[in-house]
């Protein structure tokens, strides 16, 4: 009885969609030093499908709040914007409004710790 192999293939195939958006506030100052970003009062968090629009997304965060990017990778989708606790959700929250209404986007909640 010979037994029959079973191939899988799978596809990552994105959607349009706000996949993480997180807001860490008053984060420890090693936290800063491993990141090799300035310290601040919050790290927001972002992670973005595509993952070009995070190019979108750092345009929209600085000119909706004084917050700085920290770091953005348009390959990941990655983003993580530094500022004060509200600036930093002030800018994320125009990121998930803009996506949403705009372009079409699922956004996702955003998260505290």
């Amino acid at each position: 009885m010979t037994e029959e192999k079973k191939r899988f293939i799978q596809e990552f195939v994105p959607g349009k969609q706000v996949t993480l958006s997180h807001l860490i506030a008053n984060p420890d100052p090693d936290m800063f030093e491993k990141l090799g970003i300035q310290e601040t009062g919050a790290l927001g968090i972002l992670t973005l499908t595509p993952s070009e629009t995070v190019i979108i997304a750092g345009d929209l965060a600085t000119k909706a709040a004084n917050v700085r990017i920290g770091f953005l990778d348009r390959f990941t989708g990655s983003l993580v914007i530094i500022g004060s606790v509200s600036e930093v959700d002030m800018a994320m929250s125009e990121i998930n409004r803009f996506l949403s209404e705009t372009l079409g986007y699922t956004p996702a909640k955003i998260t505290k710790s």
